[in-house]
């Protein structure tokens, strides 16, 4: 029959360790998202009354920096631009262009990035977005951050981690 080690002056360090490494596992953070433009529809030209459809999507997602954006298109581009050059569409100064059908676009910052398609007349009918990539203080729990990045896990099951733990290494709750 095992005796109970919780008393042992070996139980402590291990015991702490444990509850340490538990603890830790109460909140775990994902570093990074990649969100796909426009969804299933990918990055084409609106509807003629959906001018508003990238702007409504950007607006239901939380952008943080070493977030992606991922555009699928066919015969368009897309390009990083200036908020005045956004509102005219003016695609003669990008900050980055690309029109490989499958552009992956890294936030390295936080602020406003402005994304147009090049081509003139999508751009006016609405191809374009602005994505506010969140600051790190902007992203608190009190500031509605995406669930998708959180996973909480519940006391509940921290401590049956923690039970199955010590009873894998020989020591008994009583």
């Amino acid at each position: 029959m095992a005796t109970p080690l919780l008393g042992s002056a070996k139980a402590v360090p291990i015991i702490l360790t444990m509850i340490i490494f538990i603890s830790s596992l109460q909140q775990f953070t994902v570093s990074s998202f990649e969100f796909e433009v426009g969804g299933s529809n990918g990055w084409v030209v609106p509807p003629l009354n959906a001018t508003k459809i990238y702007s409504e999507w950007a607006s239901r997602n939380r952008f943080r920096v070493d977030d992606s954006i991922r555009f699928k298109y066919k015969k368009d581009s897309v390009m990083v631009v200036s908020g005045s050059d956004y509102n005219q569409c003016d695609s003669t100064h990008p900050m980055f262009f690309s029109n490989d059908g499958n552009t992956v676009y890294h936030f390295d910052h936080s602020g406003s990035f402005y994304f147009i398609s090049g081509v003139l007349s999508h751009c006016k009918r609405g191809q374009k977005v602005i994505v506010k990539v969140m600051s790190p203080e902007d992203d608190s729990p009190s500031s509605g951050g995406r669930s998708s990045h959180v996973i909480p896990t519940s006391g509940l099951s921290a401590l049956l981690l923690l039970q199955f733990l010590l009873s894998f290494f020989g020591f008994h709750l009583p």
